[in-house]
């Protein structure tokens, strides 16, 4: 996880407006890191140009909140099949993510990020995390929930130097 924290710093570091940005199902196991990831920051005191947002398996639903904040970075967290050891964490280039498997959400990322984008130029960075067990009404499994807390305290550290 250092890789990814110097990342998102780096990706952080000229930050004005962040959005956190979770896209999963919390009724498919591992689907809900994202979730989980953002339930844990919002346990934290948060600085007012830092939103969380869950966007569940629609966050297309969330675009008219996004653009109104205008954030300049715009972070996703998303159970992604990466073809990785399970709970594993990777940064998914927007170049990329045509070809990640991500889970549950009905508008192709790609779509997304650009409409969002498209008012509003954005950093944006995606964040996967290997799902291991996706059946509807499975818990999720040790290794994807400690990587999603882990990964809420990384963004807090980030976003709070």
């Amino acid at each position: 996880m250092e890789k990814i924290e110097k990342i998102i710093n780096e990706f952080l570091k000229d930050k004005e407006r962040v959005v956190f940005l979770a896209i999963g199902s919390e009724l498919r196991g591992d689907d809900a890191a994202g979730i989980l990831a953002a339930d844990e920051l919002l346990k934290e005191n948060l600085p007012e140009n830092f939103k969380v947002m869950s966007g569940y398996t629609a966050p297309e639903n969330l675009t008219g909140e996004i653009k109104k904040f205008a954030p300049t970075h715009l972070i996703i967290c998303d159970a992604a099949d990466s073809g990785l050891k399970p709970g594993q964490a990777s940064i998914i280039s927007t170049d990329d993510i045509q070809g990640a498997a991500f889970s549950t959400h009905m508008m192709p990322m790609n779509v997304f990020i650009n409409y969002i984008s498209h008012d509003n130029p954005l950093k944006t960075l995606i964040i996967g995390i290997q799902p291991e067990n996706l059946e509807f009404g499975a818990e999720m499994t040790e290794n994807v929930k400690k990587t999603a807390i882990d990964l809420s305290k990384i963004i807090f550290r980030c976003i709070d130097s």
